[in-house]
């Protein structure tokens, strides 16, 4: 059975099949056709050298993406799974072993390298990665999904950080010695991280810090680990934090809340708007749909819908090198004066007021309400979002917006006991 294709890449595939066949005066089959073959036509289509760059380019490297995925689906089982760092949106992964690939990666480095047939290079390292799972005894004891995948690998999390720039700095000024010996420590001392969690970090976290070149200074590693240099800087640095969210959560409810803001009057409605509310829509959600803002957002909508993309900036300047960089310095002058009108009791008041104009409007449900419980546990995590962001802004410090995985995410409460470990004064006990 063929596996559904993300749209993108499915397009490009129809639309480079189509050309490839007028070039070619033949059928094109970009799933069963050899790489060789395939490759005689794309050099008529580039017209030159393979250019990242030009939009025609990557059309063909997208098209060749999916029929990569495809024929990994026929003999491996492959999947795709949404995944925010690949210029596609999305990766394979592999049902008997966590292996993940990101298709258009590999087909570029062929294409660039003039030999689309090295692709046959990345199915065999596959191929023997997933041999060696399966007689190795190390996969299929469960077999992974889509989720599983995103769990692990796809940054759909966002949490909005306070952090001290100077006790960050001091630490990627360190070396990762230095650093791996000091969490070492803290995670030997955090009293209430069980015995099992203790060993995870030491081994994903440490273990991680010391594969790091020694002698240099962990920020001059952050083009190559930038994931592992963020995580240095947040645990010595951090000192205010929201929870966790998805990232839509903060750009479509939590940050359109703030904006809005508590409004005395409501706007005229009109029957499509009194149908929904008459219909059981909650009003929280026509609200967020139909109330305007009072604070002005960012022109650009920026990242969230809050920061600017000319407020926006690394974590440091050896970050730039990389192109998978999570934690990202904002400005706050968007964000200043609505945080500081808002009240989370008087947000409530607004849309409860807001519920009660469209009953007096004529949207009175005639059916069972849809969604009610829904709404309220959003607008419960709404508000302690903007409770918390409120803090970490008024606290005066630099503030980051960090992506994270879901598995990231549920990691957070193990690594907020590491970092009050490594901030609170040791005591030593002289003979």
């Amino acid at each position: 059975m063929p596996m559904p294709r993300p749209p993108q890449l499915d397009s490009a595939f129809q639309q480079v099949t189509e050309v490839l066949t007028q070039v070619q005066g033949k059928p094109v089959d970009l799933v069963k056709d050899s790489w060789a073959d395939i490759e005689a036509g794309v050099v008529k289509l580039l017209g030159g050298p393979f250019n990242p760059g030009q939009m025609e380019h990557q059309v063909i490297a997208l098209a060749l993406a999916a029929a990569l995925g495809d024929r990994l689906h026929a003999d491996h089982q492959a999947f795709w799974f949404p995944y925010r760092e690949t210029p596609e949106g999305a990766a394979l992964g592999f049902p008997e072993a966590l292996i993940m690939l990101a298709p258009f990666g590999a087909i570029v480095d062929a294409l660039g390298s003039g030999k689309l047939d090295r692709v046959e290079e990345v199915v065999k390292t596959i191929r023997t990665s997933l041999a060696q799972a399966k007689f190795g005894g190390t996969g299929g004891a469960q077999r992974l999904g889509p989720e599983d995948y995103m769990r692990l690998f796809d940054p759909g999390f966002v949490q909005v950080v306070g952090v001290d720039s100077a006790k960050a700095k001091q630490a990627w000024d360190s070396t990762p010695e230095k650093i791996a010996s000091d969490l070492r420590d803290a995670i030997n001392r955090a009293p209430k991280l069980p015995p099992e969690a203790k060993k995870q970090l030491d081994d994903q976290l440490v273990g991680a810090i010391r594969r790091l070149e020694s002698g240099k200074p962990i920020v001059s590693q952050a083009a190559r680990a930038p994931r592992v240099v963020e995580t240095v800087g947040l645990l010595f640095g951090a000192t205010t934090s929201t929870g966790p969210a998805a990232e839509e959560f903060w750009s479509d409810v939590v940050m359109p809340l703030l904006f809005v803001g508590v409004p005395t009057t409501f706007p005229p409605l009109d029957e499509e708007e009194l149908n929904a509310a008459k219909q059981g829509v909650d009003p929280l959600f026509l609200f967020l749909d139909l109330v305007p803002f009072a604070f002005k957002a960012p022109d650009d909508e920026g990242l969230l819908g809050a920061f600017p993309g000319t407020s926006l900036s690394l974590p440091a300047p050896e970050f730039k090198g990389s192109n998978q960089v999570r934690l990202i310095k904002v400005g706050l002058d968007a964000v200043k004066e609505p945080l500081a009108a808002f009240d989370p009791l008087k947000t409530r008041d607004a849309i409860k007021r807001f519920g009660e104009f469209l009953k007096e409007k004529g949207g009175v449900p005639t059916g069972p309400a849809q969604g009610a419980e829904e709404a309220k546990m959003m607008l419960d995590a709404a508000m302690t979002l903007l409770t918390d962001l409120k803090q970490a802004v008024a606290a005066g410090r630099d503030v980051y917006v960090r992506r994270m995985t879901e598995a990231e995410a549920a990691s957070e409460p193990a690594l907020a006991l590491v970092r009050t470990a490594l901030s609170a004064p040791r005591i030593i006990l002289s003979p």
